[in-house]
């Protein structure tokens, strides 16, 4: 059996890296447009077909770099309906300059997106910032996830006496760059500050962001570089989660994980082991 599972991963290391090696050729995603409630535009790219995966990115990226450009998108749309959107503020969707424009309506987009193309459930996979969109929708539409997948995130320890238990994290050596492979997102056409200091400006309530982890019954998995709080970030998870799995890339820093070829691995290799084949 282990021989089995050993092989079977070998397997799926190899498709990914074959992936990830032919980006250049690979079918170029659909892009559209999305109306949100309140009347944002919304921008996402779709490639593949299959059960749906959802891609949320971080603070100031963007679905094309994030997830395009080092192959994630690519290698998840070999048996996947790849969905990934360009938060609000963020990519090639509107940027609205008021910061009641975004906070919970940012995870209210992906719910939104999901019944604009007829999808009742996903999995769902956010990075940094992205992580925090999807702890929102989970705790608030559960019923829409099949998966969750964390990257360089996810709910942390809010009780002061949990907080102590933490074990500290590993800090960078000084001689590493603080994201030796990470992208210039300013560089990319429509970066928008002033949008992005509204992001960060919404006055967020104490128990918005909150949810109850004992009651997830799904599968999550969170990927976290070595360099990036692991500990800090998944304490909590591996405390309160029924099914929890933790990956952790050893000398990766927060800009740098998602450029590791483990990272997409670990990832899809995770959304193919749940894989219910149905998104109904």
């Amino acid at each position: 059996m282990r021989a089995a599972t050993i092989f079977g991963r070998l397997v799926v290391a190899l498709a990914i890296t074959a992936a990830m090696a032919t980006v250049a050729m690979a079918q170029e995603p659909t892009h559209a447009v999305m109306t949100a409630s309140d009347g944002v535009q919304i921008h996402y790219a779709e490639l593949g077909s299959g059960t749906p995966v959802i891609l949320i990115h971080g603070y100031t990226a963007n679905a094309e770099g994030k997830w395009f450009k080092p192959g994630i998108a690519q290698a998840l749309a070999e048996r996947h309906r790849v969905i990934a959107i360009d938060a609000r503020g963020h990519g090639q969707s509107e940027k609205p300059h008021d910061s009641m424009k975004y906070g919970p309506q940012m995870a209210d987009d992906v719910v939104e997106l999901m019944d604009h193309l007829g999808i009742q459930r996903a999995h769902v996979h956010g990075y940094s910032m992205g992580g925090s969109i999807l702890t929102q929708v989970l705790a608030r539409h559960p019923e829409r996830v099949m998966t969750a997948i964390y990257g360089g995130s996810g709910p942390r320890e809010v009780d002061p006496a949990w907080q102590a238990r933490v074990p500290d994290d590993a800090e960078a050596p000084d001689d590493l760059p603080r994201a030796p492979r990470s992208e210039n997102w300013s560089g990319y056409p429509g970066f928008d500050r002033a949008a992005l200091d509204a992001v960060r400006a919404y006055p967020w309530a104490p128990d918005d962001r909150a949810i109850d982890l004992t009651a997830v019954d799904i599968p999550v998995l969170a990927i976290v570089g070595g360099y990036d709080q692991p500990n800090a970030r998944t304490h909590r998870m591996a405390r309160e989660l029924a099914d929890f799995q933790l990956v952790v890339l050893p000398g990766e820093t927060h800009g740098s994980a998602h450029f590791n070829p483990r990272y997409t691995e670990a990832l899809v290799e995770f959304v193919r082991e749940h894989d219910t084949g149905s998104s109904e």
